[in-house]
């Protein structure tokens, strides 16, 4: 960035990575923003901090808490409702104060601080809010810092999107930048910068849809015509992004979850390699100041580990108590994933019947957001909020119905952000009939993959059940070793030919969701800092809900009372065919075709 010309870096806080539960509050590891902050001064750049406490940003829950929502699912998000403004008070009462001696004025690179994030959107219109928030940020950073919004180049918008006190500007992409501006002028009475907060450089995708592209000519043509009229500017994105974890949003009317991948066609990719719009990008800034005179950074080493081959595991089914190892939750009607504090991933909800139902028709229209639908532990059938919500079943009494519900992440946007219950929100019917009595099983897929190895070794019974064929979902795991010679691990990318959906693991970090079949993105970004060096091991584990490449009885993991040690029964097991396995590539895939 400080090569390209950029005199400052803006960044988000997501309160959920930093509160995930109430009142405990985590800024180590990846959560380290002191530490960001203090890199960005080294670095001679000064920062436009972001706090929200809503962002968007494709973000899950638009960077708010899940918990939220836990005691009162009627809450009313970005407004006085006190339910939302007290742990708002309490969250910024910890941020802001830690925020402080970072400002500019204090010593610190943090020139300017957003309150919440195109509000002007949003159907509440609810100026008090504002003003409390902004009343709230003076407090804590006092007056030695600028406060500003950022909306939509639209009068409609910057009227309910800012209030005294707080200076306004505007976003906009390629396209008229005197028109652009002509809100922000009007708002602020021509006084104060011209300021573009989110200057789109490129775009986000949706799972199902092309990946977006920005023409760098339209890019580097209004970018020079803001720079000409003295105006300032920020790039969104300028380096894309990874949605590791459950962290994707979701778009609003007509659901549409963002992928894993949030590169943005940007001008630095998510692995943070320059592209073609950098090198003109930073040519437009050169027309209007000196550039650095210090070389570009080379892009990172790249590496393709190659072909990992993968073992059945297990059915998700059978490995309830690893993975749910407080066991089930029980209640006469269906639970919301946040009614039992699974704030993201994935939830099991099981029920036996009570009568037997020829072709019986279940429906089940509180799906959110997609189900995996097994009788007696055989997969019958998938429903999705944005397609089918019912199934055809034919059942004898006793048997089991289990719906394994996949959260694909909180609508970020819109006046829809209040609707974000997650998991089977209303009762399932079958033939009209009401299912009472259910069991929920939250799932925990992190940091599981040493005990499902060691399960393995001792023959566990319960893992065995299901060897019969490979029923989904299911877990599969793989291991392998980085070069010999290689002393600093090298950033990779994974990829899942064959493989339908799911979610990826490397050495206990959650890589994000694949879901090859339906594009636009075909690899999954592995930072070189997630893998071990030689002769450590590697461990993969795919978590499958629907189809896996894997089709030969070689490819179960099975039991040796022989063998005592992980690595060994693992290379015993290594004779299998090549379609079963996931492969490290040195060029990411996030172009590929799509349904759409």
């Amino acid at each position: 960035m400080y090569t390209a010309g950029l005199d400052a870096v803006q960044t988000y806080v997501t309160w959920n990575t930093h509160e995930t539960s109430q009142g405990v509050f985590d800024f180590s590891g990846q959560n380290n923003l002191p530490l960001f902050l203090q890199k960005a001064k080294e670095e001679n750049l000064l920062v436009i901090l972001r706090v929200g406490p809503y962002i968007c940003a494709e973000w899950d829950f638009g960077g708010f808490p899940a918990w939220l929502m836990k005691d009162n699912l009627n809450i009313q998000l970005r407004t006085t409702d006190p339910y939302y403004l007290q742990p708002v008070s309490k969250w910024l009462s910890v941020l802001l104060p830690l925020m402080k001696p970072f400002l500019y004025a204090n010593g610190g690179p943090i020139i300017m601080v957003q309150v919440e994030n195109e509000y002007g959107s949003y159907k509440a219109c609810d100026l008090n809010y504002l003003r409390n928030l902004r009343d709230i940020f003076r407090y804590h950073v006092g007056d030695d810092v600028i406060l500003f919004t950022t909306d939509g180049a639209g009068d409609n918008y910057l009227k309910c999107g800012t209030v005294e006190g707080l200076f306004s500007t505007v976003d906009f992409g390629p396209g008229n930048a005197t028109a652009g501006f002509a809100p922000m002028k009007k708002h602020n009475n021509n006084t104060g910068p011209l300021v573009n907060s989110e200057y789109y450089v490129g775009w986000l995708d949706h799972w199902g849809q092309p990946h977006s592209h920005t023409k760098t000519e339209a890019v580097t043509k209004t970018l020079d015509d803001i720079l000409h009229m003295g105006a300032n500017v920020n790039m969104y994105m300028f380096e894309g992004g990874t949605n590791f974890g459950y962290w994707n949003g979701a778009n609003y009317p007509a659901y549409q979850p963002v992928p894993t991948s949030y590169d943005y066609d940007a001008a630095l990719t998510e692995a943070g390699d320059t592209t073609d719009k950098y090198t003109h990008i930073r040519m437009t800034i050169s027309k209007y100041k000196k550039l650095p005179s210090i070389p570009i950074p080379p892009n990172t080493p790249k590496y393709a580990y190659g072909a990992v081959h993968m073992k059945f595991v297990s059915t998700v089914t059978s490995i309830l108590k690893i993975l749910s190892p407080n066991g089930p939750i029980r209640s006469k009607h269906p639970l919301s994933m946040e009614q039992v504090c699974q704030w993201y991933g994935f939830m099991l909800y099981r029920h036996q019947f009570k009568k037997s139902f020829t072709k019986g028709l279940l429906i089940a229209r509180g799906v959110r957001d997609r189900a995996i639908v097994l009788v007696n532990q055989m997969n019958v059938g998938i429903l999705s909020r944005t397609g089918r919500l019912n199934l055809t079943l034919n059942v004898q009494a006793g048997q089991t119905l289990d719906i394994l519900v996949e959260n694909q992440g909180r609508i970020n946007f819109g006046n829809s952000i209040n609707d974000n219950k997650k998991g089977l929100i209303l009762d399932v019917t079958v033939s009209n009939e009401v299912l009472v009595d259910w069991e929920m099983f939250p799932l925990n897929f992190s940091k599981v993959e040493d005990e499902l190895l060691n399960s393995v070794i001792l023959g566990s019974t319960e893992m065995k059940k299901n060897l019969h064929g490979f029923i989904t979902p299911s877990v599969f795991m793989g291991q392998f070793t980085t070069p010999k010679t290689m002393k600093t691990m090298a950033d990779t990318f994974l990829k899942l030919d064959g493989w339908r959906k799911g979610q990826v693991f490397v050495n206990g970090y959650n890589l994000g969701r694949y879901w090859p079949v339906m594009g636009p993105q075909n690899t999954l970004y592995v930072p070189g800092c997630y893998l071990n060096p030689y002769p450590n091991l590697n461990t993969v584990m795919v978590v499958e809900l629907e189809q896996s490449p894997c089709n030969t009885q070689e490819n179960f993991l099975l039991d040796d009372p022989e063998q005592n040690e992980v690595n060994d029964l693992l290379m015993e097991y290594m004779r299998i065919q090549y379609d079963c396995s996931v492969m490290f590539v040195d060029v990411p895939i996030i172009n590929g075709t799509t349904p759409h």
